[in-house]
């Protein structure tokens, strides 16, 4: 029997998850979605990201390299401040919606919770 091989678009599109999967992972912290949703507005320093997160400067500043490392922030020097910005301000929408479903699986299973029948032992 011939041995089957994968198509070549098979082989790119499960790289794309694999890249989508490393994506998440960056993101998947809590300070750092902390960070890209302080910067939604627009550009801040480390001192304002520092100030709005109550992280020191050094947790702040380690968030931020991991961020521009995976190209998800950009920096502008000016002076002596330097100013971060998300490269694609779609990961704001990316970030509200998937808390606005993990907000209603908790919103539907507390009104199953609580709309469920009580058991109570016997005592």
């Amino acid at each position: 029997m011939p041995k089957r091989t994968r198509p070549r678009n098979a082989v790119q599109h499960a790289e794309i998850f694999v890249l989508h999967a490393e994506f998440c992972k960056v993101v998947a912290n809590p300070t750092r979605l902390m960070l890209i949703s302080r910067l939604r507005d627009g550009e801040l320093t480390v001192g304002d990201l520092v100030r709005g997160t109550g992280a020191s400067l050094a947790n702040i500043s380690q968030h931020l390299r991991i961020l521009r490392d995976h190209d998800i922030v950009r920096t502008r020097r000016e002076g002596r401040s330097i100013y971060y910005r998300l490269r694609d301000a779609r990961l704001v929408q990316v970030c509200e919606l998937t808390r606005a479903i993990l907000l209603g699986g908790i919103r539907q299973r507390s009104a199953l919770a609580r709309s469920a029948p009580v058991k109570r032992a016997n005592t």
